[in-house]
């Protein structure tokens, strides 16, 4: 009976000793990560951050081109406006400005319609923070597991999963040598594409920009189309108008047009 009371006891050293174990190794991730990044004293100066490029489009009809420019503001007010050129499907300029002023969202899309954002969509934005969600995991209660390794083309990589208190959990690869995020996979919600969909957003072509690593190359795939950023130019702690996150003073969704009568 004691060498049995002895096993469960060691057992149970055992099982809190791997507890631990596993917890270190995701805040050893972390740190590691925070520091390729510039380290933590230099992201916690930067309070915004804006990004122009490029972007192409994939389309099961053929490829797109544009002009995309990114707006952050800390601590996740963030906007994204695209522009593109639909002259090949016989249409003009698209313009979709997608904003978010850290509570609400709103999204001016001369295709689809103005709208706001709402649900699912908006609690993902809400946990978007700026410059870096690790910086303050532990203060908003998110939750991270280590889930084992992974290649990544011929690179091993560190799978973390992401989980916030609200919104969608989401699983962040870490190049197992630079400790920089090369890969996240999310479940967005996109209601032009039917709702919830997998999208994985690759990070390439990291380049330093004020002592901070910023990639300047992104590729996102989900079901329906690719797309793929080059980023042109990033300039750090900028002036930003609150204003430019919101949506614009008069602005109204377009109404719904009655459905016709059976």
């Amino acid at each position: 009976m004691r060498n049995k009371m002895r096993i469960l006891a060691l057992v149970g050293l055992l099982i809190c000793w791997a507890t631990v174990a596993a917890a270190q190794t995701i805040e050893e991730i972390v740190e590691k990560h925070l520091a390729a990044e510039g380290g933590r004293e230099a992201l916690s100066k930067l309070k915004s951050r804006t990004m122009a490029g490029t972007l192409t489009v994939g389309t099961p009809n053929g490829e797109v081109s544009g002009t995309i420019e990114i707006y952050s503001k800390e601590p996740n007010k963030a906007r994204t406006l695209i522009k593109l050129d639909l002259s090949s499907f016989g249409a003009g300029e698209m313009t979709r400005d997608q904003r978010f002023n850290g509570k609400e969202g709103y999204v001016i899309d001369s295709m689809q319609g103005n709208q706001e954002i709402t649900g699912k969509q908006l609690e993902d934005m809400k946990n978007s923070y700026f410059p870096n969600q690790y910086l303050n995991y532990k203060e908003v209660e998110a939750k991270l597991e280590l889930s084992g390794k992974e290649k990544i083309g011929e690179r091993d990589a560190y799978i973390v999963v992401f989980t916030p208190k609200s919104g969608s959990a989401s699983r962040h690869y870490f190049d197992a040598e630079t400790y920089l995020v090369t890969k996240i996979v999310t479940r967005p919600t996109i209601p032009e594409l039917g709702g919830e969909i997998e999208q994985a957003i690759e990070f390439q072509d990291y380049r330093e920009v004020d002592g901070i690593k910023v990639p300047h190359q992104l590729k996102i795939a989900g079901p329906a189309q690719t797309v793929t950023i080059s980023i042109k130019k990033v300039e750090h702690n900028a002036t930003i108008d609150d204003a430019l996150f919101s949506k614009p003073p008069g602005e109204k969704p377009p109404e719904e047009k009655p459905k016709p009568e059976d």
